[in-house]
């Protein structure tokens, strides 16, 4: 057997997650986004180099943008290309999610967070999350509702 993973099995692979991104907001919604890419950024992203940790979402002129994810280099990519690894990068959506998008974005206290890229057929792909910032007492909250699951889990695990 090779040892080469099946398109199917690369598939859902998740290339890089921003984690914090639920720690600082409310995720109201998930929306699936192409991303236009140039070849040496490809051959990186199969290479597990991006990170997505700093970057945010923008909707402008009727475009959506990603701006701020940083997707490092590979040193064999081509001589000739002179690789901007922050550069602006264009997410491709349908009109009606971007107008839905606009007007959600145009509301009080929401933005666009991206949230993952991963790979799906053979494209990649962002999740963005509409999303709402957390208050302080907000994360407390969440953080004391979590604990408190779990320690809920470990008295009942006892009681059997």
């Amino acid at each position: 057997m090779s040892s080469k993973k099946s398109p199917t099995e690369a598939a859902g692979r998740t290339i890089a997650d921003n984690r914090k991104a639920r720690h600082d907001y409310f995720i109201e919604e998930d929306f699936e986004a192409g991303l236009s890419l140039e070849g040496w950024e490809v051959k990186s992203l199969r290479a597990g180099r991006a990170n997505i940790k700093e970057s945010y979402a923008l909707v402008k002129d009727g475009e959506a943008w990603l701006l701020g994810a940083h997707i490092s280099p590979l040193v064999s990519a081509s001589t000739h290309v002179n690789p901007d690894p922050v550069r602006t990068r264009k997410l491709l959506l349908h009109r009606r999610q971007i107008d839905r998008l606009t007007g959600a974005v145009e509301r009080r206290g929401y933005t666009l967070v991206p949230l993952s890229l991963y790979w799906n057929r053979g494209k990649v792909k962002l999740k963005l999350g509409l999303a709402k910032g957390k208050k302080q007492h907000d994360k407390r909250a969440v953080e004391k509702d979590r604990d408190w699951q779990r320690q809920r889990q470990r008295l009942l695990k006892k009681d059997i």
